[in-house]
């Protein structure tokens, strides 16, 4: 829809009032050509229009909310009775195409489709024949839909997740969109042009220059629209073309992995008194993560029900537990030994300030670390801790199974039998335990 801009009251008969003419994509939905709604407020009581200029401003987002509203509502109507098709056509036996496609193509073909409608003493089934030859055409929908649409698409997968892992999916979506829009405007997503995606592609690239952004952002962005665009259009069979193929930009680097010295984790971070202003439970979760190389999500995660300190060996048990793992390997039970043993003894059932909260965890720890300077470069924080239980695993030359085991990373050799055992792995962590000074708690 157009932007109005700023809609002047039209006086008539003593009344102000707000006039606008129908846009012409919702004529079909709304027939009164010109539509006149009151503010109710005589043209005497508001000689300078003042208050009718507000009242005619509101009253415009409603009528705009409105034919929307029609509009989706009748967006929504078309998407099911596609989608009723598309799915009796498949489960008929034959790949859905509207009639216009069918008209295009072989005449055998079309010929072959009311052939099989006769034999199935279906001509009298709107729906059969519908799925069968094509009634209805293929839907489209708007960009500031796409992102609910894109939601139910991937519903089944979404349920895995935890509602913070959910929002994590779902904000970096809504963003790109938003951004796409704030280029192109809102457009269905059938009438989107090349010159769209590399306008946007234009915009980033400007972004990046004057806001010194990282190409890496950009490109996050880009790659997240496209698979959206991509997944939506092989999923309703909308047969548009890939205007965003290739369009990544170029000069990307990786970012260098850091980690700290595991020295100066133990002399400087688990050093006595270091942590002491550190709430109990992130300072637990720190010394799970130094000594187990969990992720933060991971370990914020755990609960009384993945946390085991009865037997010989004891262990916390890395599980999905109402949210949704990186990988299927990223299962796995590790030994607790030094410091995090200690947490785990300290906090049998987890860490309620934290679970399904671990941006927020990270987020103190890092600022906690930065305030006593405790972090050696920008490119340090809470997480390289894991990077540093990795290191350590190789200067002890662990065998690199060992190492994809207790890290969670896929092992390149196939899977045979159980894996090592709890045991092993437990002297394999004995071997690089931190051993500070007694620390507090």
């Amino acid at each position: 829809m157009r932007r109005t801009g700023m809609i002047k009251p039209h006086k008539r008969a003593g009344i102000y009032y707000l006039v606008r003419r129908v846009p012409k994509d919702f004529a079909h939905l709304d027939t009164r050509g010109i539509v006149r709604l009151s503010t109710e407020i005589a043209v005497a009581d508001d000689p300078r229009g003042v208050r009718a200029g507000q009242r005619v401003q509101a009253l415009n987002v409603e009528l705009e909310a409105y034919w929307r509203g029609l509009r989706d509502g009748q967006s929504a109507e078309a998407r099911m009775r596609f989608e009723a098709a598309r799915k009796r056509a498949l489960a008929i036996g034959v790949t859905y195409e509207t009639i216009n496609d069918l008209l295009a193509g072989k005449i055998e073909d079309l010929v072959e489709r009311v052939e099989l409608l006769v034999d199935r003493k279906a001509l009298e089934s709107e729906l059969d024949v519908a799925a069968v030859l094509g009634g209805e055409p293929k839907v489209s929908i708007m960009l500031s839909n796409l992102v609910s649409e894109y939601e139910e698409m991937k519903k089944a997968e979404l349920a895995l997740k935890s509602p913070n892992q959910r929002r994590k999916w779902k904000n970096p979506r809504l963003l790109a969109i938003n951004n796409f829009i704030e280029v192109v405007g809102d457009k269905a997503i059938d009438r989107l042009t090349r010159s769209d995606a590399l306008r946007f592609r234009t915009w980033w690239l400007d972004r990046i220059v004057e806001e010194d952004l990282d190409i890496g952002t950009a490109n996050k962005n880009l790659g997240i629209l496209s698979r959206m665009y991509r997944d939506y259009n092989k999923l309703h069979q909308m047969g548009l073309p890939p205007i965003f193929a290739e369009i990544a930009i170029e000069g990307e680097m990786d970012k260098q992995r850091a980690a700290f010295k595991p020295e100066y984790v133990e002399k400087q971070i688990l050093a006595p008194g270091v942590l002491d202003d550190l709430n109990e439970q992130a300072r637990a979760v720190l010394w799970i993560v130094a000594e187990t190389g969990l992720r933060i999500s991971e370990a914020c995660a755990l609960d009384s029900t993945t946390i085991s300190l009865d037997g010989d060996v004891p262990y916390v048990m890395v599980r999905p537990n109402g949210r949704q793992l990186k990988v299927q390997h990223t299962a796995r039970d590790i030994p607790l030994v030094g410091v995090a043993l200690d947490a785990a003894k300290a906090f049998p059932n987890g860490f309620s300030r934290y679970h399904d909260k671990p941006d927020s965890c990270s987020a103190l720890v890092n600022k906690y670390l930065g305030h006593r300077n405790l972090l050696p470069t920008d490119d340090h924080s809470f997480y390289s801790l894991r990077h540093t239980f990795e290191d350590r695993l190789t200067a002890v030359d662990a065998p690199e199974k060992i190492i994809a085991v207790l890290m969670g990373h896929k092992h390149q050799r196939p899977k045979y039998g159980e894996g090592p055992s709890l045991e092993q792995k437990q002297r394999w962590l004995q071997s690089i335990v931190y051993k500070p000074a007694k620390h507090a708690g």
